[in-house]
């Protein structure tokens, strides 16, 4: 039996016969659970192996498979478990100048390749930002396409070029710009070009995102009230592009500063990086607590600026609204 619907009325559909608070708890539920997929990708990826390193470096090196003294085993009582703690592996580390001298060289290699890359970069990005719409998903795939070839790879083609009888030597002498090969490999030189090549598209994506959606009608009304194109830069484009800067900045450095590969193969065995002492210590001198201490340390000197700094941003996001 059809039950008459007098003209005009609206039909409840199936979601919309259901009371308001459960299309409410439903609404909570699904974007509650969108949330709770990256924290339990967090929690199981990164949250979790962090929390063994941590408990590794206040354990014991001993001569054993694995090759350190259990801590926080069972189920003995708080004290019992927190006097096997030993803080002995972080004192070590104030204690010899190796360590200390690592974190400061690796924060140093990684802050100039950081500026390189952001110079070689921001006009990068501006170009591929200004071509015509047609051209660009060309442009960025160029971009990306060192990606598609392996990363160690790509580290030892550097080899071939920058070796004193390497390709780029034996260019500068065929055209007679040097009269013999410059030494490039085994320098800090060499870890730069690895860095800034291996790390430039990081840097150029989230500056390409930020210039790409500027209004770039700002900066002809600059120029029609008086400005050059050099202080129309300065002025606006630079400012609207600071958060790819910061993004491109931070995606390049944080790497840069735990690098391995890089400083072993084009910068010699006398290259002293904290990547390369955390492999020392964990493959060559098999001492996991230690290098699970250097591992935490590197962490913190890493996130807590970062924090931070994200902070301070914040901040100023509330003062300026």
């Amino acid at each position: 039996m059809t039950i008459p619907v007098a003209p005009g009325t609206d039909i409840p559909t199936k979601n919309e016969s259901r009371p308001v608070w459960s299309r409410g708890i439903l609404r909570a539920l699904s974007s509650r659970l969108v949330i709770l997929v990256p924290y339990l990708w967090l929690l199981a990826f990164f949250l979790v192996p962090f929390a063994i390193v941590v408990k590794i470096s206040f354990s014991q090196t001993t001569l054993a498979i694995p090759p350190y003294t259990p801590v926080l085993e069972g189920v003995g009582s708080l004290w019992q478990n927190l006097r096997e703690f030993s803080f002995d592996n972080y004192l070590w580390l104030t204690q010899d100048a190796l360590y200390f001298n690592a974190y400061v060289t690796s924060v140093v290699i990684a802050a100039v390749s950081t500026v390189l890359a952001l110079l070689v970069g921001y006009p990068l990005a501006y170009g591929v930002a200004r071509a015509p719409s047609a051209l660009r998903p060309l442009l960025l795939m160029l971009v990306i396409l060192p990606f598609w070839t392996s990363f160690l790879i790509r580290v030892y083609a550097w080899i071939g070029i920058l070796k004193p009888e390497g390709l780029l030597n034996q260019f500068l002498m065929a055209i007679g710009l040097i009269d013999q090969p410059l030494l490039i490999m085994n320098t800090y030189t060499a870890i730069f070009i690895g860095i800034v090549y291996s790390y430039l598209p990081f840097m150029v994506l989230p500056l390409y995102a930020a210039l790409e959606k500027m209004d770039y009608s700002l900066i002809e009304a600059a120029q029609d009230l008086g400005c050059t194109r050099s202080s129309a830069f300065w002025k606006i484009t630079f400012p609207l592009s600071r958060p790819g800067i910061i993004a491109g900045c931070m995606l390049v450095f944080i790497p840069a500063v735990g690098e391995f590969v890089i400083p072993d193969l084009l910068g010699g065995s006398q290259t002293l990086m904290i990547g390369k002492t955390l492999w020392n210590e964990f493959f060559a001198n098999r001492d996991w607590p230690v290098s699970s201490a250097v591992a935490v340390i590197l962490l913190l000197l890493l996130v807590v600026p970062i924090m931070i700094f994200q902070q301070a941003q914040a901040r100023q996001q509330e003062q300026g609204r």
